[in-house]
């Protein structure tokens, strides 16, 4: 068989190698039901935060450079997030679920940070007023994110 084929049926039976980090032989499936929403929205986050970013680096990167980068650092969180659930195995699930506290922290800080002190950000951020700009998609997302990723966890088979 393949490998190509082989990661393929590893994906979709929903299983964990004997190795628990979701070898070929199986992996910890995360992007069924509601992992699928989420794999969706944090593409989506991805896209629109690289956008942002790339866009307000290249323009005017001098008027509110940490606002500006962490918009960047924030389309890296999402793209590695999206990258994981993905991928799938019980590795794959840990390292999304420390990214998702990660961003989840980042959210609060920034976001508290631009009710607190407006001024500090001259140039809203992705997490920005907790993701105002965004519907409030930033701190809902992690939040979710992290009850899947446990809930995943939980439902996996034994090795």
């Amino acid at each position: 068989m393949a490998e190509g084929t082989t990661e393929s049926t590893a994906a979709t039976t929903g299983t964990t190698g004997a190795d628990g980090a979701g070898s070929a032989a199986g992996r910890t499936r995360l992007v069924g039901g509601p992992g699928l929403l989420l794999v969706w929205l944090y593409g989506v986050m991805s896209v629109g935060a690289v956008s942002r970013s790339v866009y307000q680096i290249l323009t005017d990167f001098g008027s509110a450079p940490l606002a500006h980068v962490l918009s960047a650092v924030a389309a890296v969180v999402y793209a590695f997030i999206t990258y994981t659930l993905v991928r799938g195995g019980e590795t794959a699930r840990r390292a999304a679920l420390v990214c998702c506290a990660a961003e989840l922290a980042g959210v609060l800080i920034v976001g508290t940070w631009t009710v607190v002190d407006p001024s500090a950000f001259p140039d809203s951020t992705v997490w920005s007023e907790y993701g105002m700009g965004y519907l409030f998609i930033p701190v809902l997302l992690p939040v979710t994110g992290m009850l899947w990723l446990r809930r995943a966890r939980t439902a996996a088979p034994a090795a």
